[in-house]
């Protein structure tokens, strides 16, 4: 893990199946950054934020936040909700200058209404936060540390980055093509060419566009960014790992590793005197096999569990020294 962390990638993705532990990782690996001395931003993109549990203060409500008792470290509960509704903003935009040059007198809203209750809205809406995330508060940070959703949505996010420049050529191409006929039907030529010039829609677009192929470009560098999977030592965790790897390598997304969280200590299971540990302790060691057949080299840190909940950055140091060492 430590020779990870030593590298200089600064975009650091965390997934995992849910109740393994990657927000726990990935505000350890923030902690360790920002008190190493480098300026570092911890965003959870998990729709069921939990770093204000974790860190025992109010992190919520979309805004960055410093995190009080470290320097350096500073946090941001994504609200999906409001991110959702100023896309929708955006969308409804779009669609009334669309309808404008049509002449349509089209009532938008029952659009938006349904494009939005499509999930993958709320994903292309979440993935343009995400974007905002990189392109512009990640030049005030060394390291940004990203605590994703549950794996599949995770994937599907980051997958997002591959699907939306196609969608985003397509719909500038329709558009140009559209402009095109508006100028060939014009008998006012030059005014037409003027308006085309000052397209909002086609400009918003090739904007987009740029912004996307910037991000895209980032998340496709190994120097820059690694996704790392957290699994915990049971066949279900590690199948979805191992199903998923394929699928961020599919995206061109750079792997980091795999890091197994809550492995009983053997010290713990000698002590347990009723058999109950000794039985799970067992059944841990066929799946620790299990995980190094599967992921072998990609397996950056085995953490123990620890026998209470961690919350706290006395409890976060500690697991932080049980990560990296």
């Amino acid at each position: 893990m430590k020779a990870l962390l030593d590298t200089k990638t600064k975009y650091f993705f965390f997934g995992g199946k849910g109740g393994v532990g990657k927000t726990v990782v990935s505000a350890a690996v923030a902690l360790y950054y920002a008190e190493r001395g480098e300026r570092t931003l911890l965003a959870s993109f998990n729709p069921v934020h939990s770093l204000s549990s974790l860190f025992g203060q109010n992190l919520s409500g979309g805004a960055i936040k410093p995190v009080e008792g470290v320097d350096n470290l500073y946090a941001v509960e994504v609200e999906i909700g409001d991110v959702v509704e100023k896309y929708k903003e955006r969308v409804t935009t779009l669609l009334r200058e669309l309808f404008k040059w049509a002449e349509l007198p089209v009532d938008t809203k029952p659009l938006v209404d349904i494009a939005t209750t499509n999930p993958s809205f709320h994903e292309a809406a979440a993935f343009d936060k995400m974007m905002d995330v990189v392109l512009n508060e990640g030049k005030n940070y060394s390291r940004v540390i990203f605590d994703m959703a549950a794996v599949a949505n995770a994937v599907r996010l980051i997958g997002l980055s591959k699907l939306y420049g196609l969608w985003l050529q397509r719909t500038i191409k329709m558009r140009q093509e559209a402009l095109s006929l508006r100028y060939q039907l014009a008998f006012r030529k030059e005014k037409v060419m003027e308006e085309i010039k000052k397209d909002p829609v086609l400009n918003d677009l090739i904007a987009l566009q740029d912004r996307y192929a910037k991000v895209r470009e980032i998340l496709r560098d190994p120097e820059q960014t690694r996704f790392v999977f957290v699994t915990i030592p049971t066949v279900l965790s590690i199948s979805v790992v191992k199903r998923f790897i394929d699928m961020v390598k599919a995206y061109e997304i750079p792997i980091g590793g795999v890091v197994v969280n809550m492995v009983i200590p053997p010290e713990e299971i000698e002590r347990d005197k009723t058999g109950f540990l000794k039985s799970k302790g067992e059944e841990q060691a066929k799946n620790l096999e299990l995980i190094d057949r599967y992921f072998g080299s990609l397996v950056l840190s085995r953490v123990k569990m620890f026998p209470e909940d961690i919350v706290g950055l006395d409890r976060l140091r500690q697991f932080v020294k049980e990560l990296v060492k």
